[in-house]
C-alpha cells in the first residue's frame, strides 16, 4: 500500500526554527500555508485560543527565519497568539496535549522551551520584558542561549493598557536596541475601544506621508547571501512605508509601517532590513487579519478567541450538555433586572463583554455600559469616580484581571469608601488556561481592606441575591465572587433579595465536627456530608457567605457547640480561613484546646488541568473533606477506606 502523501511536506522537515533558514521566500510562503492549516487541525482537537494564532501565522514564520532564536529574544505579548509558534519551535508533536493535564501550556512558559523567554498570559507586559533583556544584554548579562536581539510582539488591544505606554516612554528614552512589532487586527477580545484605537486606523487609512530614507538605501547589500533573492523587494516596500510624525516617534521610536502582516514576502523584507539597521528602538507595524485564513474565524465576532473542540469542517464548536446555567449568564440576568429598577446602575468591563456577560446588559442598557478595553486600573478608578458622582457601578472583572489594579482598589475605592460594586468571575480553579488565570488571591486582598464587604456565592440563587446585596451596599464597596462554568441546579428565586450583611446561613445542624464553607465548595461540602452520614457522622455544615465581616455570632456558637472547626474556601492562604483564625484568637478560642483546619489552596501555583484534576491536587474535593473530618476525628482513614472498597 502506498503511503499517504503528507499534507504538510515543508513542515514535516522543521523541527527547530534554524530549519527555517534552508528555505527559500516561496517556500517560507507556502510553509505559512501549512503552518496556518496544523495550527486549526491542532485547537480543533483541544480546544484554545485560535484566531489570535491565525493572524500571526506569517509574522511568525518570518521572525524565526529572520532571527537566531533562542539567541534572539521573540516576547509574544499575553501569549494567546503563541500557538503557530510552538509547533515551530520543536513542539508540534506535543500539541494534542495543549491545555491538558500535563501538557503543553496555552501560553508561554519559560519553563517549557528556551524558544520562550518570557512567560505570558496577562497582557501588556511585552514591551517591558523586551527592553529587560535589551538593558541586560547591554550590561553583560547572559542567559543559557544568550541575548541577542530582543522582539516584543504586542496586539493593538493590548497597547490599551498603561503599562505599555510606560515602557514605550522608558525604551524611546533608554534608545536600546529592540524592535516592537504592533500586530494591529483592529480585534482585541472585542471590538476595539478608545482614541488609541481610532489613531491607528488612520494610520493605516491614509496615503503614505514619508519615504524611510536610509533603510532603504543599500538594503540589498546589507543582507546575508541566502537573503538575496527576497530582497528584490526590499527596496519597493519599503519606498511606500508611512514613517515619522507619528505617536511613536515622538515617544522616541523609529517607526515604520503600515505593512501588510500577511505577506511573508514583505515580513521578511523588513524583518532583514531592520534587523541589520537597528541602531535603537524600532516599531513595526503590521496589519493583520484576526481568524485569517479559516472562514469561520473570520466571521466570527470574537476572531474564535478561545474556542471549545469542534468541527473543523463546519467550524461548530462541541459544547458540553449543560442543565444548569453558568453562574455569569445568571449574574448577568440579575444585573438586568436590577438595573430596569434603578437608572443608577451602570457597568465597567476591561474588554470582555462576552467573558463576564455584560454583553446582554448593554444590548439592554448600551449608555449604561462601559467596556473601557485592556485597562483594568482606569476601569477600577473610572468606576471610583462614577461612585462618586452619585451612580451605582458594577466593576466585572475575572478575578485574575482584577490583580493589575489592585493599588487603584486600596486608593481609589477603599481608602475613599466608596460604593462600587466587584462582580469577581473566574473564581477558584479554573482549568485548561492553568496557573495564570486562576482566582486564587481576591478572597486575600480584598478582605485585608478596611471598608469592604466580602461575599462568595455557594449557587447560582445565592449569586441572585448578592448582585441585589451589592446594589443595596450604598455606603463602602463590596464584592462578590463566582465560579466559571455551570451552576449546581438549584431551584432560581424570581427576583434577588438583599442578604443581611455579615450572616451566615446554617444548611445542616450536626455535632462533634463543624464545617464553615466559603463560595462554592458547598456542593461538595455536601457531598462530604452524605458519606459521613452513612458513616454515623453527622458534621455540622454552614454556609459563611460572608469573609467581611464575619458571623462572629454563628462562629462562636460553633465553638461552643463543637470540638472540632474547619474552613474551606476556594482561595489561597490568608483568605476566609485565615481570618476566622484571628478572629478565634482573638477571642481566646483556642485556649480551650478547640481543633482548628484551614482547607484552602496550597502555597504553589497549579498547574492547568481538568478542574476536578486541579481540585484534587489542591485537596478540596468532597474525598479530601471527608479525610479531613475522619481525622480530626481520630477515625482510622485507611479503615474506612478498607470498608469502603469493600
Amino acid at each position: 500500500m502506498a503511503k499517504e502523501k503528507s499534507k504538510t511536506p515543508l513542515l514535516d522537515q522543521v523541527r527547530v526554527p534554524s530549519d527555517l533558514r534552508n528555505f527559500s521566500d516561496y517556500e517560507l510562503t507556502a510553509l505559512a500555508d501549512e503552518l496556518r492549516q496544523e495550527t486549526i487541525k491542532t485547537v480543533s482537537l483541544t480546544g484554545g485560543h485560535l484566531g489570535a494564532g491565525l493572524g500571526v501565522v506569517e509574522l511568525t514564520v518570518a521572525l524565526h527565519a529572520v532571527f537566531e532564536t533562542p539567541r534572539d529574544k521573540i516576547i509574544w505579548d499575553v501569549g494567546h497568539q503563541s500557538y503557530p509558534h510552538k509547533i515551530l519551535t520543536n513542539r508540534r508533536a506535543q500539541m494534542k496535549t495543549l491545555r491538558q493535564k500535563n501538557g503543553l501550556s496555552g501560553f508561554t512558559k519559560r519553563s517549557e522551551s528556551a524558544y520562550d523567554p518570557f512567560g505570558a498570559a496577562h497582557s501588556s507586559t511585552s514591551i517591558s520584558a523586551a527592553l529587560g533583556f535589551s538593558v541586560a544584554r547591554d550590561l553583560g548579562g547572559n542567559t543559557e542561549t544568550g541575548i541577542g536581539a530582543t522582539v516584543a510582539v504586542i496586539g493593538d488591544g493590548a497597547l490599551s493598557a498603561g503599562m505599555a505606554y510606560e515602557a514605550l516612554n522608558n525604551a524611546g528614552h533608554l534608545r536600546r536596541k529592540m524592535i516592537v512589532v504592533l500586530n494591529d487586527n483592529e480585534m482585541s477580545i472585542a471590538p476595539p475601544v478608545g482614541a488609541m484605537s481610532s489613531y491607528l486606523s488612520r494610520l493605516y487609512s491614509g496615503a503614505p506621508f514619508q519615504e524611510l530614507k536610509a533603510a532603504a538605501k543599500g538594503a540589498v547589500s546589507l543582507l546575508p547571501i541566502p537573503f538575496q533573492e527576497g530582497a528584490r523587494r526590499a527596496k519597493e516596500v519599503l519606498k511606500t512605508i508611512t514613517v515619522g510624525g507619528t505617536l511613536f516617534e515622538e515617544l522616541g521610536f523609529s517607526y515604520v509601517g503600515p505593512i501588510d502582516g500577511h505577506d511573508v514576502e514583505q515580513l521578511l523584507s523588513i524583518c532583514r532590513v531592520v534587523k541589520e539597521r537597528l541602531d535603537g528602538p524600532v516599531l513595526v507595524h503590521a496589519i493583520t487579519k484576526k481568524g485569517k485564513g479559516y472562514e469561520p474565524a473570520e466571521a466570527s465576532s470574537d476572531k474564535y478567541h478561545g474556542v471549545g473542540r469542534f468541527d473543523i469542517n463546519s467550524g461548530k464548536i462541541k459544547k458540553s450538555i449543560q442543565n444548569a446555567p453558568s453562574y455569569t449568564s445568571v449574574f448577568s440576568e440579575a444585573l438586568i433586572k436590577e438595573a430596569s429598577l434603578d437608572d443608577k446602575v451602570v457597568a465597567i468591563t476591561a474588554a470582555m463583554p462576552d467573558g463576564t456577560g455584560l454583553d446582554k446588559f448593554a444590548e439592554k442598557y448600551q449608555d449604561r455600559t462601559f467596556d473601557v478595553g485592556i485597562a483594568e486600573q482606569h476601569g477600577v478608578t473610572f468606576a471610583a469616580g462614577l461612585a462618586a458622582g452619585g451612580m451605582k457601578p458594577f466593576c466585572a472583572i475575572y478575578s485574575t484581571f482584577l490583580q493589575r489594579g489592585y493599588d487603584q482598589v486600596v486608593h481609589d475605592v477603599a481608602l475613599q469608601n466608596l460604593p462600587v460594586r466587584f462582580a469577581i468571575d473566574r473564581a477558584g480553579l479554573v482549568g485548561a488556561d492553568g496557573a495564570t488565570h486562576a482566582g486564587s488571591f481576591d478572597i486575600a486582598y480584598l478582605a485585608n481592606l478596611p471598608n469592604f464587604v466580602v461575599m462568595a456565592a455557594a449557587d447560582e440563587a445565592e449569586l441572585v441575591h448578592m448582585v441585589a446585596t451589592a446594589k443595596s451596599i450604598d455606603d463602602r464597596p463590596s464584592a462578590f465572587r463566582f465560579p466559571r462554568g455551570a451552576g449546581e441546579g438549584v431551584e432560581m428565586p424570581e427576583k434577588g433579595i438583599p442578604l443581611e450583611i455579615g450572616r451566615a446561613r446554617i444548611i445542616n445542624k450536626g455535632s462533634r465536627v463543624a464545617i464553615l464553607s466559603f463560595g462554592a465548595r458547598l456542593s461538595e461540602v455536601l457531598k462530604a456530608h452524605e458519606n459521613l452520614k452513612l458513616k454515623g457522622i453527622n458534621p455540622t455544615v454552614v454556609d459563611a457567605r460572608f469573609a467581611k465581616p464575619l458571623d462572629h455570632k454563628v462562629i462562636l456558637e460553633l465553638v461552643e457547640d463543637h470540638e472540632s472547626l474547619i474552613t474551606i474556601e476556594e482561595g489561597a492562604v490568608g483568605g476566609f480561613g485565615s481570618h476566622v483564625a484571628q478572629f478565634l484568637s482573638d477571642e481566646g478560642c483556642f485556649d480551650n484546646g478547640l481543633k482548628y483546619r484551614m482547607m484552602c489552596f496550597p502555597d504553589e501555583f497549579i498547574d492547568h488541568a481538568d478542574p476536578s484534576d486541579m481540585y484534587a491536587a489542591a485537596k478540596l474535593n468532597a474525598i479530601d473533606i471527608e479525610e479531613m473530618v475522619l481525622s480530626l476525628l481520630d477515625v482510622d482513614i485507611l479503615k474506612v477506606k478498607k470498608v469502603n472498597e469493600i
